[in-house]
């Protein structure tokens, strides 16, 4: 199946060799009836008069609006992590109304849904969650549900895959598909525990071969797609520290541990003392999100709290990154004098595209969209959970540009959202990869 690679060579077969990518196997010529094949000949054996692109444009003339109206519905009722039953049921009957069998897991908060036949599956995954954000907006779909907004684009991963999903079963009923591919919707990738766990628990990953996903970036402007071999975002923990001591007067600290200032050392010396102990080639990024501490200004608390993610870009780092970060802010501490409790949790892994996927996604993006709309994307350091499908099959995370042309948003924030034309560029690049992907001697 291949193993992911950390490399950033340049990715081979970038520039799709032809713009229009016949399918065989896929789609009847309109001009001949199915079963009409010339003798000795099988229908997967027909080459098809129609185009990939040609059966997209119409498609997507057809039902581009259904997309939008998909993405809209999940938008104005979003759902928290772990509490996406609402969403799931919405994404399954869509799916049955199209003649599909989904399945939905155990807890209800997510599914799966296969598509065509074969031993060896592709899949494509969209995770379905929002997040504790108000929602600011003055539109039509507008959030309904107070404080939760799809702040990072999720709706739109959302309804792309039902996309996706409803084109690959047309292309199935007309000729056939050159396999079997996977439509993975998951839970909670907002919050720890995430839900791709949960989704490979429960066979999301059974016979794949490999997988692929979006995800939304503002960043570039609708119509472009980013696209990276090797690490393309950074692995990501999240720390809490706790002191107690004896707390007084601000006029007497030399009789107090002054939580304060021992809380204020860890949040500004434990950042530069842990990049000090690394590679400086090595990205680590140590940042405060939260520190409490007091509430009178002529009092020294008993208590301070501080919380910190830690994101930090390869594997080997992150294996070894709890037990220094640990060490170095248990040191700082006791400089002040002070003792503290550390409850660190582990996140997500780094995802790191393969480089054979990588590769299909910018070939088929050119294919789709032209060599104009594949652009490369920077490494990031936030968390992706698409990590754990990847840690396990081969695949790669591209970036959909949806930005819209003199808004400068970005995600995690209440005003997020999208072009809404990059809903179909999603599903036509979606449609040419897994297919390319599914017909590839790689996976």
């Amino acid at each position: 199946m291949g193993t992911a690679t950390k490399s950033n060579e340049p990715l081979p077969g970038a520039i799709a060799p032809e713009a229009c990518l016949v399918v065989p196997a896929a789609l009847p010529s309109h001009d001949t009836a199915a079963g009409s094949a010339s003798p000795g000949t099988t229908a997967s054996e027909q080459v098809m008069s129609t185009s990939l692109p040609d059966f997209l444009d119409g498609w997507l003339a057809a039902h581009a609006d259904e997309v939008v109206a998909a993405r809209r519905h999940i938008h104005a009722n979003p759902r928290l992590s772990r509490q996406e039953h609402d969403t799931a049921e919405y994404v399954a009957a869509r799916l049955a109304e199209a003649g599909l069998q989904p399945q939905i897991i155990p807890d209800g908060t997510g599914l799966t849904c296969d598509i065509g036949t074969g031993d060896r599956v592709i899949a494509i995954r969209a995770d379905m969650d929002a997040l504790p954000i108000h929602d600011p907006k003055q539109v039509p779909y507008r959030s309904t549900v107070e404080g939760v907004c799809h702040a990072c684009g999720h709706d739109a991963h959302t309804a792309m895959l039902l996309g996706v999903g409803r084109v690959l079963h047309e292309l199935e009923r007309r000729e056939g598909l050159p396999g079997r591919f996977r439509l993975v919707f998951q839970p909670s990738e907002e919050q720890f525990p995430s839900g791709a766990p949960t989704m490979i628990k429960y066979g999301a990953l059974t016979d794949v071969a490999a997988i692929f996903a979006f995800h939304c970036d503002p960043q570039f402007q609708a119509g472009r797609i980013g696209v990276r071999n090797g690490p393309l975002t950074a692995a990501c923990d999240v720390m809490e520290v706790r002191m107690k001591g004896r707390g007084g007067h601000t006029s007497r600290p030399h009789l107090t541990h002054d939580l304060v200032n021992a809380i204020g050392r860890v949040v500004v010396d434990v950042p530069a003392l842990v990049n000090r102990r690394l590679d400086p080639r090595q990205s680590v990024a140590i940042v405060f999100g939260a520190v409490q501490a007091g509430e009178a200004a002529n009092a020294i608390p008993q208590e301070a709290l501080a919380r910190a993610t830690v994101r930090v870009h390869g594997r080997e780092t992150w294996d070894m990154i709890p037990d220094l970060v640990q060490e170095v802010t248990r040191s700082v501490a006791r400089a002040s004098g002070v003792e503290c409790e550390i409850d660190y949790r582990r996140g997500v892994p780094p995802v790191v595209n393969d480089r054979s996927a990588s590769a299909m996604f910018a070939g088929a993006a050119a294919a789709a969209l032209g060599p104009e709309a594949v652009v490369e994307a920077p490494m990031s350091m936030g968390g992706e959970d698409f990590a754990y499908y990847l840690e396990q099959v081969p695949g790669a995370m591209a970036r959909l540009g949806v930005g819209r042309p003199g808004e400068r948003l970005d995600i995690h924030q209440g005003n997020f959202d999208i072009d809404e034309t990059a809903l179909s560029h999603g599903v036509r690049v979606m449609i040419h990869t897994v297919l390319a992907a599914a017909q590839s001697p790689a996976f």
